[in-house]
């Protein structure tokens, strides 16, 4: 037995190893494209839509009376295989290519149609009985299955990142009701600003990813419009009537996804506006996790020499010659994800800038682009709430000692002093090193200590209620 086989294409011939199930196209791609160094298998989610494409487009011709059921039959088999993960080393183009995804869509369309071969107990690359433009192509272009398994994936991978949210999200809450007690100096602007509690402050950590969950799944709605039936441009040229619903409601059902056709196939065989619009809520997350980073860092800082507010947990030496440096690498991780990502969102808005006329050729770095940024933020908020959110702990007596000996206290006697005699209380406190109970109660008389004790109780500054005499 030969150990290759020959195909061909309108280029030429190609020999082909007989143990790959892809074929010329696929194999003139690997030529062509050397640029990630990383194969479309990285993203299985990916391979699985491409397989449920597929078997909806043999369906949907098959109803439509022009693809045989004895063929259809043989390529929704093998798309099966596909959806359970089988035979992902066959999906070897890169990553980023030129040709709008042509050559991810015929390394599908290769693979599965070599499957289907032998499923009817035929060899590899005998074409004449499942072909992989004829038969498994059929009504389709890579101009509407590449971006129809493009937002299936992105679909899958959307919801995997709502579940990191949801995890993280929870753990903040956890936190924030841990600390609901723990009274602290609230800060803007790095300066000591008015008091609050610890819990309150996780609790608003909590609620501002809660935020972006709901913001996620709005914009996941919007890649629910596909193009199947589009073919090339928008026409639906060589697709036979009918096909464009029949393929739409079988994926589907097949998926379980609310996915609807789009009314106007020329627009969005050319649109990439979800993309934009998915990337843009991804960075808003992105930034606002690294945010919090930032005040993770910022409140557990020193520890002696710093805010020290809060403990992380001690994950590893932070030094090389600074022997017991322990640093936030937990947060400080996070934060170089989140970068990443607001950087791949400008490569997204460059590509769907570039589209030209009838398609938009750049979908495949956005597709790279989107892939990568999901699945980093997916890990980096389960590595931020496992290795570090959940095992913060408080320094309730330090939090207690800066409220008290804040110059920030002054606020809550405005009500009582005015403004200007307060402000003037601070000056002196802040030019003296005088605490503000020495200056308000002892020295100047301006309230009682029984008053003083009502204002500052630590039930009034967690729960302030107004006072004004």
């Amino acid at each position: 037995m030969s150990e290759f086989r020959r195909e061909h294409d309108f280029l030429g011939e190609m020999e082909i190893p007989n143990e790959v199930y892809y074929g010329i196209q696929t194999t003139r791609a690997l030529d062509n494209f050397h640029i990630t160094g990383l194969p479309i298998s990285r993203e299985p989610l990916f391979i699985k839509a491409f397989g449920y494409v597929k078997k909806a487009a043999a369906m949907a011709n098959r109803d439509c009376g022009v693809l045989s059921p004895e063929i259809a039959e043989a390529i929704c088999k093998a798309c099966d295989k596909l959806i359970a993960g089988d035979y992902l080393d066959q999906f070897v183009t890169d990553m980023i290519q030129g040709g709008a995804g042509t050559s991810v869509n015929m390394n599908v369309n290769e693979v599965v149609a070599n499957l289907a071969l032998e499923i009817l107990g035929h060899k590899k690359g005998e074409y004449q009985f499942v072909h992989p433009n004829n038969h498994v192509n059929f009504s389709q272009s890579t101009n509407d299955a590449y971006p129809t398994a493009f937002r299936i994936a992105l679909y899958w991978k959307i919801d995997n990142f709502v579940k990191s949210l949801e995890a993280l999200q929870e753990s903040f809450a956890a936190k924030g009701e841990e600390f609901k007690n723990v009274l602290k100096m609230g800060r803007t602007q790095l300066q000591d600003a008015v008091p609050m509690t610890l819990g309150g402050e996780f609790h608003g950590f909590s609620t501002t990813i809660k935020e972006d969950i709901q913001r996620l799944n709005e914009a996941k709605m919007l890649i629910c419009e596909i193009n199947m039936g589009a073919t090339a441009i928008g026409t639906s040229i060589n697709a036979p009537e009918g096909y464009p619903p029949k393929v739409t409601e079988h994926l589907r059902e097949l998926t379980g996804i609310p996915v609807v056709l789009a009314e106007d196939l020329i627009e969005a065989t050319c649109d990439t506006g979800a993309y934009v619009q998915v990337s843009g809520v991804l960075k808003r997350s992105a930034i606002k996790i690294s945010k919090i980073c930032n005040d993770l860092r910022l409140l557990s800082s020193g520890p002696r020499a710093g805010i020290n507010e809060i403990n992380l947990p001690r994950m590893q030496p932070g030094s090389s010659i600074m022997p017991g440096k322990v640093n936030p690498v937990i947060p400080e991780v996070v934060n170089q994800t989140a970068y990443y990502t607001i950087g791949a969102d400008m490569t997204i808005t460059m590509a769907a800038e570039a589209g030209q006329l009838q398609l938009n050729v750049m979908e495949p770095v956005i597709a790279y682009s989107l892939f990568n940024s999901l699945t980093f933020m997916e890990n980096a908020c389960y590595t931020l709430k496992n290795k570090c959110v959940d095992g913060i702990t408080a320094n309730e007596e330090i939090c207690a000692n800066m409220v008290m000996n804040s110059v920030g206290i002054i606020t809550a006697l405005n009500p009582i002093l005015g403004y200007e005699e307060s402000a003037s209380i601070a000056k002196e406190a802040l030019a003296t090193g005088k605490s503000i109970h020495d200056i308000t109660v002892t020295e100047r008389r301006r309230i009682t200590q029984e008053k003083w004790e009502e204002i500052f109780s630590i039930e009034n500054l967690i729960h302030p209620k107004f006072i004004n005499s």
